[in-house]
């Protein structure tokens, strides 16, 4: 696998954008990778909170680990009650042994380089501890939200989401998956559809005319799609993936 490190570090300069248009993930979502008793977690790539604070949500003691500076700027002054934020990355975590009962990634694991990522996971879980990804990917069963992905593409996240369901995504030192897909819909008007696709990563690290094209292929399916066409609210439908494996 090879990790784009030009659109990793391209989310720090949009960091309010991402947190304002960026989906969270449904409660029911995290209370099935997590269960009903607090836990200590460490979210990795926590990026500017998202996850973080649905988990402290739900009673868990939560500490944070970000590489960007904007981002873990953004999660600390939004996300009361998190026990810590570190500076780090998966590949190397500034923490100590069999120091978490969960280790959580949100929209962020497909960023690690998993050769070297899944050992440190493995070295700060707790004996019966658990990994836990998570990703929201857009449903292109809908009409539109297929013309969209056909417009402007898929992006990393999406494909490993899936990837992620297959035997051998977590090497060896895992055992095998296992995975449920929720229902999660985010309201939108034309500008947020719009803003949304501005702060993914394809679109952050393109030129200006790069920019240009991919919000004009993405008004074109606003205003001629069948399903949008004079319509100013709708909804963004995902499906939710929520992943467990555990250390074989």
């Amino acid at each position: 696998m090879t990790i784009d490190a030009n659109a990793a570090r391209s989310f720090g300069p949009a960091a309010d954008l991402y947190d304002a248009i960026r989906p969270t993930y449904p409660a029911e979502a995290l209370r099935w990778q997590t269960g009903d008793t607090p836990q200590d977690i460490v979210d990795l790539g926590a990026g500017t909170g998202l996850l973080t604070r649905g988990l402290i949500a739900q009673g868990h003691r939560v500490t944070a680990v970000e590489p960007d500076d904007q981002m873990r700027a953004k999660l600390t002054a939004s996300s009361p009650g998190l026990a810590a934020a570190h500076a780090g990355a998966a590949e190397a975590l500034p923490l100590p042994d069999a120091s978490a009962d969960i280790v959580t990634a949100g929209q962020a694991f497909h960023w690690f380089d998993r050769e070297r990522a899944l050992p440190e996971i493995r070295r700060v879980l707790r004996p019966g501890g658990l990994l836990a990804p998570i990703w929201n990917v857009r449903d292109d069963r809908t009409g539109w939200v297929g013309a969209l992905t056909v417009a402007i593409g898929s992006s990393q996240g999406e494909r490993d989401a899936l990837a992620a369901t297959e035997p051998g995504y977590f090497g060896h030192g895992f055992g095998e998956p296992e995975y449920r897909v929720f229902r999660h819909d985010m309201p939108l008007d034309r500008a947020g559809l719009r803003r949304l696709v501005q702060s993914r990563s394809y679109y952050l690290t393109a030129d200006d005319n790069g920019q240009e094209r991919i919000l004009a292929v993405v008004d074109e399916v606003a205003d001629t799609h069948p399903d949008l066409r004079g319509r100013e609210t709708f909804a963004m439908p995902y499906q939710t993936y929520a992943i467990k494996v555990r250390p074989a």
